[in-house]
């Protein structure tokens, strides 16, 4: 890696750290704030799905920020949406508001984590091109989610601790304020490195023309096809367990005001995450494929959502949370990798958020059912059943690997050796 390359990932390193620490003050309390504040498991489920919906709704838009306007501004717009929707959420949480205000603020809080899905991943992969980074995108995405999980451990373990001591609505304070700093940071250090905007056509063209080249570049392509199908099952999934594992441990523990230890979930998925990403690249070279590797990661992760379900013991609940993140963490970077080789770089914002939109959906309707289903049933229970649901997500991937695409068995950057061809 020459020392531009270099210059490049640390600035994504940093951005991630700081991204990923702020928003992990809460994410150790986020479900049992909601509860605070009177809603019920549906109702706060319910407004982590209208968190979704805003995804779902403005991620052509803000793609097309981002690929006319460019990543920098487009990151820099995120910052400030989501440090005033977070002293949004406050607010409502000392009102004790009614739920439809929660899914208003939740749909611009999806506004503000658009702004960023896509457009930081794309800033690096065509930064790291332009510097003639000709390396493994594993190992830089692989850094990525160590850095993140490092944040996301001191901040989920601060968020708790920080809860505990006061109460609920103080985490979410010290949120907005990392992401004014974050502001300040990326305005001077960030630019669009081996990227030029297209501000050619008016924004109701851009949007066609984001439409278009998404199901160009992504539908209409198999490979990338059926793994964006699979997106909306284990990511639905995903984000519901990772919230329902608050109460859920706090059930396991017997105390449901130890607000610290609903921060150890999120602190045991950061470790996990650590480990996943240090790993991630040696863990790829066992493999031939790389969809080889998602497919065994995804069957384990199903396995383990059913014993965590089945489990009643606090410390073997911990014991496969440990791995479920490690599998995430480990089979993250690869699917990051697969699906950027797949992509031409003019094209790789618009159809990363695509993919986004995608995993978006899955919230939208997977996330209310869980929790309804925790509601009559419990959390246990509900998980199960989200093993199931993340199951019909495999065939997807067997569909893609089918297609035998070069992105399968690349270990090095594509476009950097088609410019080097």
């Amino acid at each position: 890696m020459n020392p531009a390359a270099r210059r490049v990932q640390r600035v994504y390193l940093t951005l991630m750290l700081g991204n990923t620490l702020a928003a992990s003050f809460i994410w150790g309390i986020n479900t049992l704030f909601l509860l605070d504040a009177g809603l019920s498991n549906f109702e706060a489920f319910a407004a982590n799905a209208f968190f979704t919906v805003g995804m779902v709704i403005f991620e052509i838009p803000t793609g097309v920020v981002a690929d006319t306007v460019g990543r920098k501004t487009s990151y820099l717009l995120g910052t400030i949406t989501l440090s005033a929707t977070t002293g949004l959420y406050w607010m409502l949480w000392l009102w004790h508001a009614p739920f439809v205000w929660w899914a208003l603020v939740s749909v611009l809080l999806g506004l503000g984590f658009t702004f960023f899905s896509g457009a930081v991943e794309a800033w690096l992969v065509d930064a790291l091109a332009f510097t003639g980074y000709s390396g493994s995108l594993e190992a830089v995405f692989g850094r990525g989610l160590v850095v993140t999980g490092i944040a996301m451990f001191t901040g989920s373990v601060l968020g708790g601790v920080i809860a505990q001591a006061t109460n609920l609505g103080v985490p979410f304070l010290v949120r907005a304020g990392v992401l004014v700093v974050m502001l300040i940071f990326a305005y001077i250090v960030m630019r669009d490195l081996g990227f030029t905007p297209d501000r050619s056509a008016g924004p109701l063209k851009a949007t066609r023309n984001v439409l278009t080249q998404s199901i160009e570049h992504g539908l209409k392509k198999r490979s990338v096809r059926y793994v964006i199908f699979s997106a909306p099952f284990a990511g639905g999934v995903g984000i519901y367990a990772f919230y329902a594992l608050q109460p859920y441990l706090l059930q396991l523990y017997g105390d449901p005001t130890a607000y610290s230890i609903a921060g150890l979930a999120a602190a045991v998925l950061s470790l996990a995450q650590v480990g996943g990403g240090l790993l991630a690249p040696r863990i790829r070279s066992l493999f031939a494929k790389r969809t080889s590797m998602m497919l065994v990661a995804g069957l384990i992760s199903i396995g383990t959502l059913v014993a965590l379900g089945l489990n009643s013991m606090f410390w073997l609940a911990v014991l496969l949370l440990v791995v479920w993140g490690f599998v995430f963490a480990v089979a993250g970077p690869v699917r990051q990798a697969y699906l950027n080789d797949m992509i031409p770089s003019k094209q790789r914002a618009t159809v990363l958020s695509f993919d986004s939109l995608f995993g978006s959906l899955g919230g939208v309707f997977i996330q209310p059912a869980l929790g309804r289903a925790a509601d009559l049933q419990g959390y246990g229970p509900s998980l199960v059943i989200g093993a199931v649901v993340e199951l019909i997500g495999v065939p997807f991937l067997l569909a893609s690997r089918r297609q035998k695409d070069r992105a399968d068995t690349n270990t090095v950057r594509a476009d950097a050796a088609a410019r080097a061809a």
